[in-house]
């Protein structure tokens, strides 16, 4: 089979890899589309290697067709050959197939594409685990959301919105702001324009203050920012694109009983991605199917120009999910 390998300058090739082999805990899956993600990125930069055991390749989240079952997969599952799934992997997406354990599988939601289906697993799953988990978001809360124009907010506001939360993001222009109005946060602060700790402090005074902040960006804003949340807040790190220092009134964290998490998906134990999974499909897909939650697919592509894809993400201009189509 062909996969997406790196070069020994960055640059990617698709090209001959050996064929997987089925283990009896495993479905083949033959892949039709496989989502990017900014870990990706950091694999390819030599910076977020695959847990051990996994493919070299990248590639964390996938769509496609079930080709072969394992034995003990057939035992412990319902899975059968045809049937649609996604899947969340520890890498090895950006292939023809990929063996996945059976409880890292999802059926295909009802009325989703096998293209928004491969944009699902993993920035689905990260969106549950921060705001159910993590931050044990409850309806009428408050989230901030920073980078409400990135692929994993495309996701994090509708179901945010779904479960009855009000949401708060941020963008740095007014053109990103009018590219995210689909999604429905309740309050869109342009951070070219607006201060978001002058933000929070308002809202924290009218009564409408942060219960759950999801943050990815961190640097100096977030120290400023996190003196104006609700009394027992979570301020949940999953990323610090914009710096890995701040400054920090500790005082005020524990007068105010605010929780700082760091939290990423891909240091979970396969069994806790598989509880997330499967609470996923309980609890979520009911709301894709009625078109309640689903996600925003920025750009597909051909698997073979990953490259190009790559500098969509790499350049910042994507508005949601970008996606590899495979033949």
């Amino acid at each position: 089979m062909k996969a997406i390998l790196v070069n020994d300058d960055r640059s990617l090739r698709w090209d001959e890899v050996p064929n997987p082999i089925v283990g009896d805990e495993d479905c083949l899956v033959k892949i039709e589309a496989a989502a990017l993600n900014r870990a990706d990125l950091m694999q390819r930069e030599g910076d977020y290697p695959p847990p051990p055991g996994c493919p070299d390749w990248m590639g964390l989240e996938i769509a496609g067709t079930i080709v072969e079952v394992g034995k003990v997969a057939a035992e412990k599952s319902n899975w059968k050959v045809g049937d649609k799934v996604c899947a969340l992997l520890g890498g090895g997406g950006y292939a023809q197939y990929a063996n996945v354990k059976y409880d890292m599988l999802m059926p295909v939601p009802e009325n989703c594409s096998m293209v928004e289906a491969a944009a699902i697993p993993e920035a689905f799953a990260t969106a549950y685990l921060n705001l159910f988990i993590e931050g044990n978001i409850k309806p009428g809360n408050t989230l901030l959301m920073n980078a409400g124009a990135s692929g994993l907010a495309s996701v994090i506001i509708p179901m945010a919105k779904a479960f009855g939360v009000r949401v708060i993001t941020t963008v740095l222009t007014d053109e990103i702001a009018a590219s995210i109005t689909h999604l429905k946060a309740d309050r869109v602060v342009v951070t070219t324009k607006e201060d978001i700790a002058e933000v929070l402090k308002e809202e924290l005074a009218a009564g409408h203050s942060v219960d759950v902040a999801i943050d990815c960006l961190g640097g100096e804003i977030m120290g400023k920012c996190i003196h104006y949340l609700t009394h027992g807040a979570r301020w949940i790190m999953i990323a610090a694109l914009a710096g890995q220092f701040t400054q920090i009134d500790l005082k005020n964290i524990y007068v105010r009983n605010v929780r700082i998490i760091g939290s990423t998906l891909r240091s979970r134990t396969p069994e806790t991605k598989a509880q997330i999974l499967a609470s996923l499909v309980r609890d979520v897909w009911p709301k894709v199917a009625t078109g309640e939650v689903k996600p925003t697919i920025y750009k597909v592509l051909p698997i073979q120009e990953a490259e190009a894809a790559h500098d969509i993400l790499y350049k910042g201009q994507n508005v949601g999910k970008v996606v590899l189509t495979v033949e």
